[in-house]
């Protein structure tokens, strides 16, 4: 992705964890995790959604740490449902990023895994942004998230969303009263419109 992209490899609970690293000019604000859409349908860390999540975060400071989940690429193990890429998520907070300032992202199915993340960590860990993107609610029982963590939380989605439909994402995010930004005319996976989506991450970001 850029000059200072690093690929390594990390120990997690299904064997290998593939990782890619992003680091912004100068020290950083923090360590951003973000995760990809569903594995079983071609989602991986090199999604252009994904990637344009790591640039918005490298922009804005932090450095974006994105990985392949179990069974993708080079990292092991087979598809869990999201209970295993969970954990796969949290072993890559407990490995790069265990203090210090964390924001947690994710793109459809990794919204779905980002939410679950932000649940356990949030009891003892405190999460500075919260980047939800195509949230997956329609297919999987995405977490409510903590109500503290509303006003550093972006939900971002397209109104023409053929594979989300918006009004599930509607019917979750009411209960909690948590904002939608909503991208007029904008599918899943934003053709045409991710520099818009990228400057909304930034502004949220920085705010």
């Amino acid at each position: 992705m850029n000059s200072k992209t690093e690929r390594f490899q990390l120990q997690g609970p299904a064997g290998a964890i593939e990782v890619l690293r992003d680091a912004p000019e100068g020290p950083p604000r923090g360590f951003a995790v973000i995760a990809h859409p569903h594995p079983l349908f071609g989602g991986t860390m090199d999604n252009k959604v994904v990637q344009t999540l790591a640039r918005a975060f490298v922009q804005s400071g932090w450095t974006a740490l994105r990985f392949n989940f179990r069974g993708v690429g080079a990292s092991a193990g087979q598809h869990d449902q999201g209970r295993g890429e969970t954990d796969d998520f949290l072993a890559l907070v407990a490995d790069q990023a265990p203090e210090g300032a964390l924001a947690l992202a994710g793109f459809s199915f990794g919204s779905f895994v980002a939410s679950r993340a932000l649940q356990s960590l949030w009891p003892d860990r405190s999460i500075e942004k919260v980047v939800l993107v195509g949230t997956a609610a329609s297919r999987f029982d995405v977490a409510t998230l903590p109500p503290e963590s509303h006003d550093r939380t972006l939900v971002i989605h397209g109104e023409q969303d053929d594979t989300v439909p918006l009004q599930s994402v509607l019917d979750w995010a009411r209960p909690q009263s948590l904002p939608v930004t909503v991208i007029p005319g904008g599918e899943h996976f934003f053709h045409g419109q991710l520099p818009l989506l990228k400057n909304l991450v930034v502004r949220h970001l920085r705010s």
